[in-house]
């Protein structure tokens, strides 16, 4: 069942597992609303949500077009599904008077992707946006009937996926631990009965539901771990009913705005168009795509960022991808290592069909996949087959920095054909001293004059290539399963956890 899940996981992108949960909580709550368990007429569920999904998707084309911004329908649908789940359903015999609402609320949370946006980039959760404005100027809001006792497995079940998917548990526990501080500490004051209180907070409110969707999207997250675990515990903390400023009380929506703007003032504030220059083979089945920025991308080596390309007939995947920056900051272009397999999504066909001068959007820079500000620090560089990208950017700086550090690298590839970037390692291995090991796993005639072991890197070969390797700090980047299975061996190693680092590389598929 467990492996079942992983490859579910590992064959969906994040935006469609969401698009697919928020879906299933909706069917959910049909059911239960049919039953007598909810006390929501079914038809009005659906009614609401198809006027929301409809008008979000109609308003978003719109301002797409008006602000002439490459499109995601999946964004439009995962915002409207969240606007059916948290606001209230019309009543069935008043269902007509509630459509202009629910249309007014969708038109301004897709306005406020593009209408509220610095640098291309949106400030805040179009959802929580939209009810906080409506709930100002009209008087109707969100309830976050989600929240409810029987509806909450659900929410369980699947938001653990989501967090699974997304690598963003620190962040979720950041704003869980902030919450129930705040709401316990207010509750502690009241001298209210604090286990009642917990309970009721995790089984019988939005929290959670809050924490595995509101408070994980990505484009309103700030870059690096410290960064989110920090932006959860001040939104959870906010996140109390009783906390206010003056007559002003805090509703979950305004909680995550106050988050928005301190997550916007530390996150890199561009979205960049870039637009092609040319496509080199680099290695068998992989390629590297060559952008010119509409502007300098500001990035620290090691560094991803979401990619989005606009296509005819997406595949489940959508047509939104993270992907490692290849290149150094000190190269002018901007590059992308890309492996395609047979049977490549349709994001990565159209990519491999891009024409020279046609473009792609780039946003949301983030990761901490970076070189320590301590250059005394001794390194290890693990990579499997295209999770070499970031090792490129890493060591292609350094030689244009000049700057060297102890570093070896071990790169493990299926032949010697499926080894991408000889060149810049040769050539770091001249200048800098820094050592590269090619693992070949499938055998292959391999030069004498390379450094190369047949087999897989094993800790046997981890310790006769690094003999001081209890000395050195680990970064693992490659398939979530062969990234998994390293850390396990470098702990059994006697590695400690605060001495390995992994890639959050999600852009396999």
């Amino acid at each position: 069942m467990l492996n079942m899940a992983d490859n579910f996981l590992n064959q969906i992108t994040m935006y469609r597992l969401v698009l697919y949960y928020l879906a299933f909580l909706l069917i959910v709550a049909i059911a239960l609303g049919t039953v007598g368990w909810l006390p929501y007429h079914p038809i009005s569920l659906a009614g609401s949500a198809l006027i929301l999904l409809a008008a979000c998707w109609i308003t978003n084309m719109i301002f797409a077009h008006v602000f002439e911004a490459q499109t995601n329908v999946e964004s439009a649908y995962i915002t409207a599904l969240i606007l059916a789940l948290i606001i209230t359903p019309p009543l069935f015999t008043n269902f007509s008077g509630s459509i202009p609402f629910l249309i007014w609320v969708s038109v301004w949370a897709m306005a406020s992707k593009y209408m509220f946006a610095i640098g291309k980039k949106h400030i805040f959760n179009p959802a929580a946006f939209a009810v906080a404005l409506t709930a100002a100027s009209i008087d109707q809001s969100a309830s976050w009937w989600i929240g409810t006792l029987s509806m909450m497995p659900f929410v369980i079940i699947g938001g653990l996926l989501v967090v699974k998917k997304i690598l963003r548990s620190g962040l979720v526990f950041g704003f869980l631990t902030g919450a129930m501080v705040s709401i316990l500490g207010f509750a502690m004051l009241r001298g209210s009965n604090l286990l009642a209180i917990a309970g009721k907070s995790l089984f019988e409110s939005p929290l959670l539901f809050f924490a595995f969707i509101m408070i994980t999207e990505p484009l309103t997250t700030p870059p690096t771990k410290k960064l989110q675990v920090l932006y959860g515990t001040l939104v959870g903390l906010l996140f109390a009913p009783a906390v206010h400023v003056g007559s002003l009380y805090f509703t979950p929506e305004l909680a995550l705005l106050a988050g928005n703007i301190f997550s916007y003032a530390v996150s890199p504030k561009r979205k960049h168009v870039l637009r092609l220059k040319e496509k080199i083979n680099t290695a068998t089945d992989t390629w590297d795509f060559i952008f010119h920025p509409d502007k300098k991308v500001a990035f620290r080596p090691g560094q991803y960022m979401e990619w989005t390309l606009g296509h005819a007939r997406p595949d489940n995947r959508g047509n939104r991808r993270y992907f490692t920056v290849a290149s150094s900051p000190t190269e002018k272009e901007v590059r992308l290592g890309i492996k395609f397999y047979p049977h490549s999504s349709s994001f990565k066909k159209s990519l491999m069909a891009l024409d020279p001068g046609d473009t792609i959007s780039a946003s949301q820079l983030a990761g901490d996949f970076v070189l320590p500000t301590d250059k005394t620090k001794k390194l290890v560089f693990i990579a499997g087959g295209i999770g070499v990208t970031p090792f490129r950017s890493i060591v292609k700086y350094l030689l244009d920095a000049n700057e060297k550090r102890q570093i070896t690298v071990l790169y493990s590839n299926k032949t010697p054909a499926d080894i991408a970037y000889k060149d810049v390692f040769d050539e770091a291995e001249k200048q800098l001293a820094i050592k590269t090991v090619y693992a070949i796993t499938d055998g292959g005639t391999v030069p004498p004059s390379w450094r190369a072991r047949l087999g897989f890197i094993t800790p046997r070969m981890i310790a006769e290539e690094v003999p001081d390797y209890k000395e050195r700090f680990f970064y693992i980047s490659g398939p979530h399963a062969m990234v998994v299975a390293f850390k396990k061996t470098l702990r059994n190693m006697g590695i400690p956890r605060k001495r390995i680092k992994t890639d959050f590389f999600p852009g396999f598929v």
